[in-house]
């Protein structure tokens, strides 16, 4: 048995403490999932599997759920909330796939949220009654918090330095990630003014686009840009993606779920895959993610015609795309989350969904969706195209 991507959207991408840091990340859910739903009966749903990768604030509580309930779903179709870190909304879809392969459901929703503005500080309960000291409150918006000192140093490096290490060894040049952050920026706005991303965002607040994007960028502009990590490194906030709010939601189900949900699919699961490495190598895992996902699906990267790939950061894009040796023109034709931005959970579901859209508008027949998972993860999708020559 196969599963189907049937249906796709998600909000603009907010800036950090922008335009979506009053909405709450089980309001930023609930909007994704009756817009995604919005012509389709909710009690169609057999399950609802959501992505998040904090969970430390008004997303506690098996946010899922919580969105699920506020969207107006029957209050009998249950939801799960999962958390592999970036990688959240990009699993929910491969556990949902499992799930209707098996034939345990026929219409499965999933998706992701993220408010990195609203994540809270967090103060660990001390370990006896009055401590005599000060505590310090722990930011839970992005990276390591509360680090157990068993952990060995080296896996524990800012997600930044982490990837200063992966420019080092691969050789990768401040000219090359400023240039591919600067194309991010160019292809999102072009995609916008072109109206690719019209049916595939649900407006929220007073935001109808993807925030963070800046349309003026230049290589020579971001050359600009201070090093972030290192004094003598690379990596700046003109070239690693930026800190976000957002949710994505995207519809799966069997070859039979047309029938229930009136509509053809858009493109089939045919490939998964996860790998995991060291966790201070986490940018390059989306490598042989991708690789097994291809194996699984009995194709080779010859084949395949798009690629969405999650800009973590500008050095690990490009050395997946070097690794995989593919042309770099087919890979985030749409602009990437340097541009569009990059809330975590909810970053599986755009990538998913954007992907299948490309598919259809370059008429190609199979496309590559990755994501690179902080503390050593990579995960990857590979999508048929079912109306590719058509």
């Amino acid at each position: 048995m196969t599963s189907f991507v049937y249906a796709a959207t998600r909000t603009p991408f907010g800036r950090f403490n922008g335009a979506l840091a009053g909405v709450r990340p089980d309001d930023l859910a609930a909007r994704v999932i009756r817009s995604v739903l919005s012509d389709i009966d909710p009690g169609v749903v057999d399950e609802v599997v959501w992505g998040n990768a904090n969970g430390a604030g008004e997303d506690n509580r098996n946010v899922g759920r919580m969105a699920a309930l506020l969207a107006g779903l029957p209050t009998s179709v249950p939801a799960t909330t999962v958390n592999r870190l970036c990688g959240s909304g990009l699993d929910a879809a491969m556990i949902a796939s499992r799930t209707i392969e098996t034939g345990d459901a026929a219409v499965v929703l999933i998706g992701g949220v993220e408010s990195m503005t609203r994540a809270p500080w967090v103060l660990p309960k001390p370990a006896k009654g009055f401590p005599a000291g000060d505590v310090t409150a722990v930011s839970t918006t992005l990276g390591w918090r509360l680090v157990n000192p068993r952990m060995p140093k080296e896996w524990t490096a800012s997600l930044g330095d982490c990837n200063e290490q992966l420019r080092e060894r691969y050789e990768v040049t401040r000219a090359r990630q400023d240039e591919f952050a600067a194309r991010s920026h160019r292809l999102a706005a072009r995609a916008w003014d072109d109206g690719f991303y019209d049916d595939l965002v649900t407006p929220i607040e007073a935001l109808t686009r993807d925030e963070g994007i800046r349309p003026d960028s230049t290589r020579e502009s971001l050359a600009a840009l201070k090093p972030s990590f290192r004094p003598d490194g690379t990596i700046t906030a003109g070239n690693a993606s930026p800190l976000s709010d957002g949710a994505s939601a995207v519809l799966l189900g069997s070859a039979g779920a047309a029938s229930l949900l009136k509509r053809e699919p858009l493109a089939a699961i045919v490939g998964r895959g996860a790998f995991a490495l060291d966790p201070q190598h986490f940018g390059i895992a989306p490598v042989e993610a991708a690789n097994r996902a291809l194996k699984r699906a009995g194709i080779g990267w010859d084949r395949v015609g798009a690629v969405e790939l999650n800009e973590a950061f500008a050095v690990q894009s490009l050395v997946c795309v070097d690794a995989w040796g593919i042309d770099p023109e087919i890979v985030n034709t749409r602009g990437g989350a340097i541009a569009l931005g990059h809330p975590l959970g909810a970053s599986g579901g755009r990538i998913l969904g954007t992907l299948a859209k490309v598919l259809r508008e370059r008429n190609e027949r199979y496309g590559v969706a990755a994501i690179c998972i902080g503390v050593g993860q990579g995960l990857a999708v590979v999508l048929e195209n079912l109306a590719a020559g058509r």
